[in-house]
Parts: structure tokens; C-alpha cells; sequence
């Protein structure tokens, strides 16, 4: 996991990129903040948290279609003495590795290996955890020439029938259906500083106020942080991340991440196969019904 000796440079000096003017609306600046943690170079990688939490774990390559995918990390390991599946995306810290696993956003391919080790987890009565961190799924023409949209609509369908316990956890960007392709849970969850959105606060602004340096008003108005996702019910809980965020004590905050994995699991473990299909089916189908039928 990243070491923290150089990580005490205040919250608002990293990512020169991506700085934005201070802004007067506090819930704006929150907004904001948390975006720029959630990208953070230093953050916690799902490797990290596998490496941290896990045991003997064992990655499993390729989709048995066209290749393997290093966006999207996979295989068996051990919970707490107990088999399990785990998918995560995996972005990289150097400009090699961030070109080898395509900066976190996956092909169909990637998808498509996640779904198959998903299956294997549902095969063999294994609980799958799967770790959301990526800006979206590859938008280039040679993920849509080999089948994007339907790979990631097969994962959704797919997800949601498995009969085994599906517990997911944003780590940090959760950007639009490249992170819902392996969201599809019985539990979801977010640390404190990452976010979770249809759509990028920078392509949201480009769209919406025609300047993509509108951004951090858009990443307020889009209600994408987990706060903002609790209270309105679209996940189940928040794991404390240390102060400053969790490139500033990994350690720390995967034993916050394990011991919400262990509370979820334990919940889970007494649902029936039948159960954990129902219950997963409904907690998605109610999101976004907000729309109640009026007395004429």
C-alpha cells in the first residue's frame, strides 16, 4: 500500500490539474474536496486494499472471448479464513502502469471476465466483493466494436439474479455505468470521500452550464458524494475513511473497510439463495422511484 511519509501536504495541493477557485458555498467546496480526494495519485488502489484485507489471493485472467482485461482486477481469495470472489478496478500509480490498466476504465473484455468470475463465486456458494474505482468504462471505438453497452447490460442483468451474497464498495470515482457493471449488490457501500455518478462533474458542466470549469458547482448539483447518496437511500452505509483521507492512512482505512465487509457478510450469510436474489432485484428496482400517484 502507498506509504504516507510524503502525504501531509494540505487537501486542496494535489492534482494541479484538477484545482478549481475557492468558492463561497460551503456544500460546494465540500462537493468539490471530495471529488479531488476520490482522485487523489496517492489513493489506495483496489491491489492495496486486496493485499491489506485478503488472503492467498489467486487472479484469474481473461473473459474466453477475446483477451484479459488489466483494468479490472479478479480472482479467488480468503475473508477472514472464508473463500471468497473479488473484482475490483485497478487504475496505476506510473504512466506504464497507468497505460496497462488503461486508467481504470475497462474494455468489454473486462466485463466480461468480472461477470465470469461472478458466476464461479455463485457456483460455488462464495460471497463476491467487488471494489468500484474508475472514471467510466472505455469509451474508445474498439470497446464499442466489440460490444461496450452490451457487456455491461449483460453484467446488470446477470448481478442481479446470482444466487450467491454480492456486497460492493466504492473506493473511489464511481463514474456512470462503468462502475455499476460490477455494482449490482446486495449491499453497497462508499468510503467517506469517494463519489458515485451517472456522469462526471466536468462532463456534466461542459453539458449543462456550456464550461467544464463549472465543475465543482456541478459536482453539488449532481448530489454525488456518499453523504449525499445516503440520504437519499441509494446505498446502504459509509466507511469512515482517516482524517484528510485514506492516501493519508491506508492501513487505517482498510481495517475500516474490513470490519464493514465482516458486518455486511455476517448479515448476509443467513439469507437464502432465493432471498439474496429478491432482496437484490427490489433494492434496485425501487432507485429513482420518487413518483407516487396522486388523489384525483
Amino acid at each position: 500500500m502507498p506509504g504516507d511519509e510524503e502525504e501531509q501536504e494540505p487537501l486542496a495541493h494535489h492534482a494541479e490539474h484538477q484545482r478549481q477557485p475557492e468558492h463561497d458555498d460551503p456544500s460546494v467546496a465540500l462537493s468539490w474536496q471530495r471529488v479531488q480526494l476520490a482522485r487523489h495519485p496517492k489513493r489506495p488502489h483496489s491491489r492495496d486494499y486486496i493485499q491489506a484485507i485478503f488472503t492467498n489471493f489467486s487472479e484469474i485472467h481473461g473473459d474466453r472471448t477475446f483477451g484479459d482485461d488489466k483494468s479490472i482486477l479478479a480472482g479467488m481469495a480468503f475473508f477472514d479464513s472464508k473463500p471468497v470472489m473479488v473484482v475490483g478496478h485497478q487504475k496505476g500509480r506510473d504512466t506504464k502502469e497507468k497505460l496497462l490498466r488503461n486508467f481504470g476504465m475497462p474494455k468489454p473484455e473486462g466485463y466480461r471476465k468480472a461477470i465470469r468470475v461472478m458466476q464461479l463465486a455463485a457456483k460455488f456458494r462464495r460471497p463476491s466483493i467487488t471494489l468500484i474505482d474508475t472514471p467510466g468504462a472505455y469509451p474508445g471505438i474498439d470497446g464499442e466494436e466489440r460490444g461496450q453497452a452490451e457487456a455491461i447490460a449483460y453484467n446488470l442483468r446477470e448481478m442481479s439474479r446470482l444466487h450467491c451474497p454480492i456486497v460492493s464498495v466504492v473506493i473511489g470515482e464511481g463514474g456512470s455505468g462503468g462502475a455499476l457493471g460490477i455494482g449490482v449488490a446486495n449491499r453497497v457501500y462508499m468510503l467517506e470521500n469517494a463519489y458515485y455518478s451517472v456522469i462526471s462533474p466536468e462532463s456534466c458542466a461542459a453539458i449543462i452550464y456550456r464550461d467544464s470549469r463549472k465543475a465543482p458547482e456541478a459536482s453539488a448539483a449532481l448530489r454525488m458524494t456518499a453523504d449525499d447518496l445516503l440520504s437519499i437511500g441509494l446505498i446502504d452505509g459509509i466507511v469512515a475513511e482517516p482524517p484528510g483521507g485514506a492516501h493519508l492512512d491506508p492501513v487505517a482505512a482498510a481495517n475500516a473497510l474490513r470490519a464493514t465487509l465482516c458486518e455486511a457478510l455476517a448479515e448476509l450469510s443467513g439469507h437464502s439463495p432465493e432471498v439474496l436474489v429478491k432482496e437484490r432485484f427490489a433494492k434496485f428496482r425501487a432507485m429513482g422511484s420518487h413518483f407516487h400517484e396522486g388523489v384525483l
